[in-house]
């Protein structure tokens, strides 16, 4: 898990919002988290990169150690406390690497403030778009969670057998691990740290429609990683791709939760890109 003197804070207005930093350097790198997760599903990664990067890893708004029942879950709402960390780090520019929901954030930053984006890494994440057929089985599968697990055994055992939709992961013992790491405690055993009603209504601001316009917008390298068994529609990926600065990495054997169900691939796949002097050219 991540370091306790590794956590820092930032106030939004009545929104506060947890982070952790680690590392050193004039062009942080920060990690934004999908839908229900939290900076501890990053915690390897910023133990393999902390030596070399400045990393940062944000708990996004209505998640882990952030205000939990934020009254704006609009995309403007998260873009903007990315633009104010950005700032809060010294102005960047900053690479942005986001899985899923924090994905899509980080392209709708990059669009609007390319001053403040070096490169941008969509992990498993897309332009958005869906409506109500793509929000139903995300919302079925939080609404199925437990209020609280007796101990991390029976959180793991939960999401190994849980049926998850188009939500997250393939279910591996790694990512269930991980996720079990962004539990909090109470009195009565583990619990979630988001509130179900909150990170639906900010699914759906995604779901909305796509975002083509704002892709389309996007100007600096950028690269998609996707997984083998990916939940982004392939004919969207295909038209990401077709961008003169965009690149792409599949990883095998993995499923949204990519970065989780194979660590090492992706930390390399991350290193490459991070140590890279321009796009990649390589497309595996």
């Amino acid at each position: 898990m991540i370091a306790s003197a590794a956590w820092r804070t930032l106030a939004r207005g009545l929104v506060e919002l947890a982070y952790a930093e680690t590392g050193a350097g004039d062009h942080p790198v920060i990690l934004l988290h999908g839908l229900a997760g939290t900076a501890q599903e990053w915690s390897a990664t910023l133990r393999a990169l902390g030596d070399t990067h400045r990393i940062v890893a944000l708990e996004q708004r209505g998640h882990g150690h952030s205000t939990r029942m934020p009254q704006d879950v609009t995309r403007a709402a998260y873009v903007a406390d990315v633009v104010a960390l950005i700032e809060q780090l010294g102005g960047g520019p900053a690479t942005l690497v986001g899985q899923s929901m924090g994905g899509h954030t980080a392209m709708l930053v990059a669009a609007e403030k390319p001053h403040l984006v070096r490169q941008l890494v969509m992990v498993e994440a897309g332009v958005g778009g869906g409506g109500d057929a793509a929000t139903a089985p995300v919302e079925q599968w939080l609404r199925s969670w437990p209020a609280r697990f007796p101990d991390r055994d029976a959180f793991i055992d939960f999401f190994m057998s849980a049926d998850r939709g188009a939500a997250r992961s393939t279910g591996t013992a790694m990512a269930g691990e991980a996720w079990a790491d962004g539990l909090q405690f109470d009195a009565g055993g583990l619990v979630p740290c988001w509130d179900a009603d909150v990170l639906i209504e900010a699914l759906r601001a995604v779901h909305v429609l796509p975002r083509w316009r704002a892709w389309e917008s996007v100007s600096v390298p950028t690269h998609l990683v996707v997984a083998e068994h990916s939940v982004i529609p392939t004919e969207q990926v295909e038209r990401m791709r077709r961008g003169a600065h965009v690149e792409r990495t599949v990883i095998a054997d993995a499923g949204h939760d990519l970065h989780l169900d194979q660590p090492q691939a992706w930390r390399q796949t991350l290193e490459r890109v991070l140590n890279a002097s321009g796009p990649v050219t390589e497309d595996r």
